[in-house]
């Protein structure tokens, strides 16, 4: 069927407004609101809000000289697995599949902020003997991130839990079955770790306990870490 003189100006109008918009979006121009260009309202959207500058890591501020940014998040549950970045690089998660169920945990030279080692530790079926070795000859200055996934405490015993003290934490020595835990630490650390975070499962709500499910909360720590620094 032939269109018609009236059908056939508004399919012309139609088309050269495509092509007007086609170009207007490859060569950089200004871009026209395809009601504006058949006669109807010509206004704009108002632009949302400016969203807040991210920086490494995503952190809400840059870090000072000298300092590392880092950020870490726990597993949730067993279903969503842990992440660890450290300047803006994403050293240990699923994507890189070097993640798994137990504890996550990176050497980094603190220093230079270099890479050492990132391995996981199976601590439900694992053997804890394992960690051990990899936790003992550790040298001075070594920043250790840990991030947990599903279980992170059943196969620790005092040698271990020990041996994160002795790297800064607090709260290792009360870790328990399927807690959620991130932490921050150093060889030869004078003091306390400040960077540690732990969601104990036994205070969830009940609904989550029951069904445990990815909607458990899970631990998470960011900040600026000095390098060289073990006070």
């Amino acid at each position: 069927m032939r269109l018609t003189g009236p059908m056939r100006a508004v399919a012309v109008l139609l088309m050269v407004g495509l092509v007007w918009l086609l170009v207007n979006n490859f060569f950089g121009g200004e871009s026209v609101h395809v009601l504006s260009f058949l006669g109807g309202s010509s206004e704009q959207p108002t632009p949302g809000e400016p969203r807040p500058r991210k920086y490494k890591c995503g952190l809400s501020a840059p870090c000072p000289p000298k300092h590392l940014a880092f950020r870490l998040v726990s597993g949730a549950a067993n279903v969503i697995a842990p992440k660890v970045c450290l300047e803006d690089q994403m050293i240990m998660s699923s994507v890189k599949n070097n993640v798994g169920r137990g504890l996550n945990i990176a050497l980094v030279n603190g220093v230079t902020g270099d890479l050492l080692e990132a391995r996981t530790f199976d601590m439900w079926a694992g053997d804890v003997t394992e960690l051990l070795k990899f936790l003992r000859p550790l040298h001075e200055g070594t920043l250790v991130f840990v991030a947990s996934f599903d279980d992170a405490a059943t196969k620790m015993n005092d040698e271990s839990r020990r041996l994160f003290e002795e790297l800064g934490s607090t709260a290792v020595k009360e870790l328990a079955f399927r807690d959620s835990w991130v932490f921050v630490g150093a060889k030869g650390i004078e003091n306390k770790s400040p960077f540690e975070q732990v969601c104990f499962y036994y205070s969830f709500p009940d609904g989550l306990v029951q069904g445990w499910t990815s909607l458990t909360p899970r631990a998470e720590f960011f900040h600026c870490e000095s390098q060289g620094a073990t006070h």
